[in-house]
């Protein structure tokens, strides 16, 4: 009779597996990769004057750079897509639907989407920073840019700065989100170096490498060239170049005015923690994977009036990863937290920054 209970009982156990590896099955079998990308169209047109400047800016070379580690690492391509699918099963399993908050989709921009907020334990990550100053006088930076740069970082990933929407923009008003993401500044090296621009070749990184980078985001302030403010490296790159450049007059009190509040960091760290920019550089064919920012077919400069419409959207201007003026950009969104959260996550690729 024991033998027959213990027998019943695994065939028992032998059901339940295979029922829960059917579900799993099921749930993957709805984690749509069908928009996913990776390779984006060239931005050499991006470059802009603002209607302020003295100068041009080219607000952000991070895609152009991806492009090139592309195709100097194939494999990166297929790396990228293991994160994105584990970003998307991540938001899945928390908003309890493969669809409910589905990266991908993009929106009218014209009534508040609801993506659920992701109660995903993780708390609020802290990240330690190391910043080099590369310059043939370092001490042009002082320390109080650098800590103003830190606050400003926490400020603006925690929705605790100046929220100005422009006049008339009701449909964007509740869209402003805390990512639970924090900064803590934990050094600052000098290197006074007479090169008089870095490139965006990762020279620089080459040059002062990234101090334990699994655990720590690095920045490296510099003269970039070429009008570059920054650029950025996405999750599932080379560890070696891991991080942020920035050009050194984008910090608070810089002189890249009207780039010179620090949302040039605010920007370049949205890509580090996996964004997007807002138009997805595609124009209107390719999206930015998050569900409640609307679609568009390329970036907004200077501070637009509203609306400004594009792809038949009205553009959310004031979003960190569009291209406005420092002082005219002050938001995420719900949807690009819950995009950024499953990084941190146990298998995912800053999840040792959480102690994951």
């Amino acid at each position: 009779m024991k033998k027959i209970f213990l027998s019943m009982a695994a065939v028992g156990l032998l059901f339940t597996a295979c029922n829960d590896d059917s579900k799993e099955v099921s749930q993957e079998q709805q984690i749509d990769m069908s928009d996913f990308y990776v390779y984006t169209d060239s931005a050499d047109d991006l470059s802009s004057k603002s209607a302020n400047s003295k100068e041009f800016y080219n607000p952000c070379y991070s895609m152009e750079v991806l492009n090139r580690q592309l195709r100097e690492n194939p494999s990166l391509e297929k790396k990228m897509f293991d994160i994105e699918y584990q970003t998307r099963k991540y938001i899945a399993s928390k908003s309890g639907s493969a669809n409910k908050g589905k990266p991908g989709g993009g929106t009218s921009g014209e009534t508040d989407v609801d993506v659920l907020p992701i109660n995903d334990g993780l708390g609020t990550i802290n990240i330690p920073v190391y910043v080099h100053i590369v310059l043939p006088n370092a001490n042009d930076v002082s320390n109080a840019q650098v800590t103003s740069q830190i606050n400003v970082l926490n400020d603006d990933f925690n929705s605790t700065n100046t929220n100005l929407l422009p006049s008339g923009a009701t449909n964007f008003v509740n869209d402003a989100t805390i990512t639970n993401v924090s900064f803590t500044l934990a050094g600052t090296f000098r290197y006074n170096n007479n090169t008089s621009s870095w490139g965006t070749n990762d020279s620089v990184k080459a040059a002062y490498p990234p101090i334990t980078p699994d655990t720590h985001l690095n920045i490296w302030v510099c003269n970039i060239g070429g009008g570059i403010l920054g650029y950025a490296q996405f999750p599932g790159g080379n560890s070696a170049t891991d991080g942020v450049v920035l050009l050194y007059s984008s910090l608070p009190g810089g002189s890249a005015a009207p780039y010179n509040l620090g949302r040039t960091a605010t920007h370049e760290v949205g890509h580090y923690l996996n964004l997007r920019h807002i138009w997805g550089d595609g124009r209107c064919r390719q999206d930015d994977f998050v569900e409640d920012t609307p679609s568009s077919d390329g970036p907004n400069y200077g501070c637009p009036n509203y609306p400004t419409i594009n792809c038949s959207t009205t553009d959310m201007t004031m979003n960190y990863m569009d291209y406005t003026d420092d002082a005219c950009m002050y938001m995420f969104t719900d949807g690009q937290r819950n995009r950024l959260r499953p990084i941190f996550a146990t298998g995912g690729p800053r999840a040792a920054m959480a102690g994951n």
